[in-house]
């Protein structure tokens, strides 16, 4: 006897489950075109530091704006919550496991001071930066005018999950394109992870989109809450709601992979699976000099009682230079990013992201293990 279903599962994918086939043609690396752009901006590598106080301070962003790249800085951060802010990283690394959650609650309670907004951007500013920063949609409607006032570059609106419809009996919840029109400057908002959410937000007139619910390496969402959607498969849905938009307003609303990027492999696949860039947060912490001095946390959006984030050790691997660009001194994929992109682009015969949106992807669960024997056992402590 038949029986109705109460819910029909579909299968979604991760990066490790999934590969890409080698092209018919091939390009060299260094004649491939991996630039971004965005607006009126052009960064000549598509990556994005997160907005991760572990990630991302003044200095930092000043440093990854040369190397090329974007780096956010987090409003409701450290940064803007403290003067003596690196007093308070020094904290953070040095305090025992066991009692950092706490810590980290309480560190976040601390009032955002408008000065401080000011302050940080200026200096992003006065260096010769790009400045992009930002903020969560409770918070948006003051801090932006502020950040905008200061002289941001770039907007980011960035919560765990974003929709366009929002419901709230405390509060009128933020408008997207109110917010588009008031800031007159990119902005990029997220997160999604679905093809209907994308769609009704790039139709708010946004610049760029934000793709990923609880994949990073130090976020909890997954586990506190139950929620989010493999990379690939949120990339996939997100990046047909960014071509279902151009054909039906002839704007072109970038693609961001946020978070689950941990090797130049992931990256590769992440373009293929049809991002415009990638924002990444715990490779970069373990750059020499980055403000988590080999530490990273979650801490976008900090709750008073749940553990929205977690201090993980990632260590300290090598230049920040290294990381983006080589030379490699390991075998794990995780230093010269920007060049296994070029590398895996010029083996899949794309010669800029777009036709490497193109490149064709199999689901491929073995593809890290399939005669690996002697690296995987040599792994095994």
């Amino acid at each position: 006897m038949s029986q109705p279903k109460f819910k029909q599962l579909e299968r979604a994918y991760g990066f490790d489950e999934v590969s890409l086939v080698p092209g018919d043609v091939t390009i060299n690396p260094d004649q491939t075109d991996i630039s971004f752009n965005l607006r009126n901006l052009t960064f000549s590598i598509p990556i994005l530091a997160a907005a991760m106080d572990a990630v991302v301070d003044p200095s930092f962003a000043v440093k990854f704006n040369k190397l090329g790249g974007l780096a956010v800085l987090n409003l409701e951060g450290i940064q803007t919550r403290y003067e003596n802010a690196d007093e308070i990283m020094e904290c953070i690394v040095q305090t025992p496991e066991n009692k950092i959650t706490s810590l980290l609650q309480k560190i976040y309670a601390e009032p955002i001071k408008e000065n401080l907004i000011s302050e940080r951007i200026r200096a992003i500013k006065q260096a010769g930066a790009i400045c992009a920063v930002s903020v969560t949609p409770q918070n948006a409607k003051t801090l932006a005018l502020v950040a905008k006032d200061a002289g941001i570059d770039l907007l980011v609106a960035q919560s765990t999950v974003t929709t366009t419809r929002h419901i709230s009996k405390s509060y009128r919840g933020l408008i997207l394109s109110e917010l588009c029109q008031t800031m007159s400057l990119p902005v990029i908002v997220g997160n999604c992870c679905s093809y209907s959410a994308a769609l009704e937000l790039m139709r708010t007139g946004i610049d760029g989109i934000l793709v990923g619910v609880g994949p990073g390496a130090a976020c909890t969402t997954r586990e506190v809450l139950g929620v989010g959607v493999p990379q690939i498969t949120a990339t996939i849905e997100c990046a047909a709601a960014r071509e279902t938009y151009f054909q039906e307003s002839g704007k072109y609303v970038a693609v961001i992979t946020d978070g689950g990027i941990h090797t130049g492999g992931d990256l590769c696949k992440a373009f293929a699976a049809g991002a415009d860039a990638v924002m990444i947060g715990s490779p970069l912490a373990q750059a020499e000099g980055a403000p988590g001095r080999g530490y990273h946390w979650g801490m976008s959006h900090s709750h008073s009682a749940l553990p929205r984030g977690t201090r993980v050790k990632v260590g300290t691997i090598a230049s920040l230079e290294q990381i983006l660009f080589g030379p490699s001194s390991v075998t794990n994929g995780t230093q010269n990013l920007a060049g296994a992109l070029r590398t895996s682009m010029g083996v899949c015969g794309a010669r800029n992201i777009k036709e490497m949106h193109k490149v064709k992807m199999i689901i491929a669960p073995a593809i890290k293990t399939e005669g690996k024997y002697f690296q995987i056992t040599q792994h095994v402590p």
